[in-house]
């Protein structure tokens, strides 16, 4: 059974974004005074004494977007309303009722449709006295709220469970794996999400950056729950201020690749290997996460160059992810966007695959007696005793030695690569620890 529904709703600036994240208790959307900032439905699953829904955060009705997407970013609104078991229609308590307030009222009036009208930004009880002004909206007496110091929060809280009628049994599916689709701008991320989820969840533009938020969008496959995360496009470091929109989005990008189980990084196959390409890389190389590298474009790049010559050129231009496997797809045909999901789930059982303790140590023997480390000056001869796994996803092996520091960076790269070929990790990252024997031996 699926999760009601609750879509956050009203005009630029009124603090729908922080609605959600201060109800969810934690920051799902981006908060920052620009408006318009919000394009994208941004939803979470929200958890309040132990009653589930998904609560979506929408873009600003009216807003005159810079780029032109104003239509888009109302399709999606129309789209949460008629997805939506309940609305909270937020206005600001401070500037009374403005004329979008009134156009998103008429929007809202359907004899079917629930609306909670919350009048937010009531920092304090003395400006409670001037919800009476937003009776003329229709929607009855408003819940007034400080979204940003949690006043009434719990009041909200009662009203929407009550509205909804949500049982405490009805939790929301478990989901199997989630993706992390990462990459620079315009390299058809959206499309893609669009088309797993199999209806236009998120806004697809030539505009680069149209994607600002980390989406999280549910989609189902063989009667399993997945959840894909559609991240902003980053850009150079040099382009962003600290405080601007696109620093907030990349940072939600790199959060998203953390708490992802594969990283699906995108890039344009008409386009050459950029800086900001190798940059994502060696961030998702350094956060140990299994990756695919997805060629999207596929089909305008064909005839131009061969699959073969563009796997060599990758691993020319991406050393850090020799191991990640490379898929061409075309996502605005949808072609193999299955079979990417099938080998993102081959990699997740991988990276969560343990081994035992004795198959590691006959790898182990067969690799030093292969090449033993070499001795380096004042540190003396390297000597690995044995090993053991101490984690899961990613595999992560712990080596006894008798100096940590004499086994360079040169030879653990050496160990993980014939890892890779003798054991079941062949396509995933491996975390190598290194510590002193005497220590094991106090341990056991």
């Amino acid at each position: 059974m699926s999760l009601p529904v609750v879509a956050i709703v009203g005009r630029p600036n009124v603090g729908k974004s922080s609605l959600l994240n201060g109800l969810a208790r934690q920051r799902i959307s981006i908060v920052e005074p620009t408006a318009g900032v919000t394009r994208d439905r941004v939803s979470a699953i929200v958890d309040l004494d132990d009653r589930y829904f998904e609560m979506v955060d929408t873009g600003g009705y009216g807003i005159e977007d810079q780029d032109n997407l104003t239509e888009h970013v109302e399709g999606q609104i129309r789209i949460a309303i008629e997805q939506a078991d309940l609305v909270v229609f937020v206005v600001d308590i401070r500037e009374g009722v403005t004329p979008l307030d009134k156009q998103v009222a008429k929007m809202l009036r359907r004899p079917e449709l629930k609306v909670l009208l919350v009048a937010n930004k009531a920092d304090s009880p003395g400006l409670d006295h001037t919800r009476g002004e937003f009776y003329k909206l229709g929607f009855g007496e408003p819940i007034t709220v400080s979204a940003e110091h949690g006043r009434n929060r719990q009041l909200l809280v009662e009203r929407i469970l009550a509205e909804l009628a949500v049982s405490e049994h009805q939790k929301p599916e478990e989901t199997v794996m989630k993706l992390a689709v990462v990459g620079k701008r315009n390299v058809g991320k959206s499309t893609f999400i669009n088309s797993l989820a199999g209806e236009e969840r998120v806004i697809v533009s030539e505009v680069p950056g149209t994607t600002r938020d980390a989406v999280d969008v549910r989609f189902e496959k063989d009667g399993r729950q997945f959840i894909a995360i559609d991240t902003a496009g980053v850009r150079k470091k040099s382009k962003m201020t600290q405080n601007s929109i696109e620093y907030y989005s990349y940072t939600r990008a790199t959060l998203s690749v953390q708490r992802a189980d594969v990283v699906l990084f995108f890039i344009d196959a008409l386009e050459p290997v950029s800086q900001v390409d190798k940059r994502l890389a060696r961030f998702i190389a350094d956060e140990y996460k299994p990756c695919i590298i997805v060629i999207n474009k596929w089909d305008l790049a064909v005839g131009q160059v061969g699959t073969e010559e563009f796997e060599e050129y990758l691993d020319k231009t991406l050393p850090g992810l020799s191991y990640a496997p490379i898929s061409f797809i075309s996502a605005s045909e949808g072609k193999k966007i299955k079979a990417l999901v099938d080998l993102a789930q081959h990699l997740y059982k991988q990276s969560q695959t343990k081994i035992s303790t004795s198959r590691l140590n006959k790898a182990l023997e067969a690799i030093s007696a292969q090449r033993a480390p070499s001795a380096r000056r004042k540190v003396g001869l390297p000597r690995i005793y044995y090993g053991t796994q101490v984690a899961a996803g990613p595999p992560t092996l712990l080596l006894f030695v008798n100096n940590p520091s004499a086994i360079d960076e040169n030879y653990q790269r050496y160990v993980v690569n014939r890892l890779r070929e003798m054991l079941p990790f062949s396509e995933v990252p491996i975390r190598l620890l290194l510590r002193h024997h005497r220590e094991g031996q106090e341990d056991v």
